[in-house]
């Protein structure tokens, strides 16, 4: 029987918000998952490339595809899917994951609730491999909403009316390549665009997209400006050309002259590669004017949430992003969108080979589905 104990474990899963129909969700479910010996959690895993429709380049690398290892936690005949997606800045790889993957012992958890505790100690096996520990935190939270029937914006009391208008992004490429992948991105309101080379290089890009359509740009530079004035002077220059914000544009340590041109800049910056884990975000107030939380650089779901609450209290703005991805991470960070000004939710279009089926864009938006868990299904 779930006892008042268990009851607390469960709700560890709802940071902001409340289980709906507790009372109903408890009797139904009494005899499905109980905390007894019987009842044990198994995780399995294997190795996944994504292929990219086009080369993927941003300040400091191109690639074709992106390195992906897809778990899966089985628990009375329930599968929850989860991902770790590794593009090279994160410094993880297949291997790594597999090789941290093999450490986790989900047996020893008699009840899929337990999220604090099983995530707890899961960061607990090494430092970082914050991939590997979100393809478990995904497919964790997988599980446990499929388990009670509902899907996690929901369980969290998230509207999903309020998700906002995704990007999509355009990485750094020929004028003429840019030029068609500007034209490729009729279904999308907003656009973000790839900088941080050189200037002739960045003004190209916006210049060119800027020739085919006038629809808001969002730039991301990748820690590629290392002077603060040659950065202030970029955003000047994109100010004047509907630009809405621009993320790192600075090294990611750098912090004392980011500071100095968030104060000055006439638009909003957001950190991305200054914005890991949880402890980043408190020092991150008055730096940035915002936040970028992916699940693969903090772990999961679990302590995004918390971010979520710290960064309001800090007066930051927030933005949903990703890596990428197939539909299943895409999926369950859209879950937290409707908590967000901004989305880049597009790491599954990158893609030609997603062999999930999960939320969906619509006008715009990464709009949620009624599925349980992240809502997403196989469709290899």
């Amino acid at each position: 029987m779930f006892t008042r104990r268990t009851f607390l474990k469960a709700s560890t899963l709802i940071t902001a918000g409340s289980i709906i129909n507790p009372v109903n969700f408890f009797a139904q479910k009494d005899k499905k998952v109980r905390n007894n010996s019987n009842n044990r959690m198994s995780l399995s895993f294997r190795s996944f490339d994504a292929v990219l429709k086009h080369p993927f380049t941003v300040s400091g690398n191109t690639r074709t595809t992106t390195a992906i290892v897809l778990t899966e936690i089985a628990y009375e005949g329930v599968i929850g899917y989860g991902e770790a997606s590794m593009p090279p800045y994160l410094g993880e790889s297949q291997a790594s994951v597999m090789a941290f993957l093999e450490k986790v012992n989900l047996k020893q958890f008699a009840n899929p609730f337990e999220i604090e505790d099983i995530l707890s100690y899961v960061d607990s096996i090494a430092i970082n491999n914050t991939a590997a520990k979100a393809s478990i935190d995904i497919a964790l939270h997988d599980l446990v909403g499929k388990l009670m029937g509902q899907p996690l914006h929901a369980l969290w009391g998230y509207s999903a009316a309020k998700v906002p208008v995704t990007s999509f992004t355009i990485g750094i490429d020929t004028e003429d390549s840019v030029r068609q992948k500007t034209i490729e991105t009729s279904p999308f309101k907003v656009i973000k665009v790839k900088l941080g080379v050189d200037e002739i290089t960045d003004k190209m890009m916006i210049n060119t997209v800027r020739s085919v359509t006038q629809k808001p740009i969002r730039v991301d530079a990748n820690q590629g400006w290392k002077d603060k004035n040659y950065a202030l002077k970029m955003i000047e220059w994109l100010a004047e050309r509907n630009v809405e914000f621009v993320e790192q544009p600075m090294p990611k340590h750098n912090l004392d002259d980011m500071a100095w041109l968030t104060e000055k800049s006439p638009l909003p910056t957001f950190a991305d590669e200054s914005c890991q884990r949880l402890e980043d975000v408190t020092r991150l107030k008055g730096v940035f004017s915002g936040i970028n939380i992916k699940l693969m650089k903090c772990t999961g779901l679990h302590e995004a949430n918390k971010m979520i609450t710290v960064a309001k209290a800090c007066d930051l703005k927030l933005m949903i992003g990703c890596m990428t991805e197939t539909s299943c991470a895409i999926s369950a960070a859209a879950q937290l969108s409707p908590l967000m000004q901004y989305a880049d939710l597009d790491g599954n279009l990158l893609i030609n080979n997603d062999i999930f089926s999960g939320a969906k864009l619509v006008d715009g938006k990464v709009m949620l589905n009624n599925e349980p868990g992240i809502g997403v299904r196989k469709i290899e």
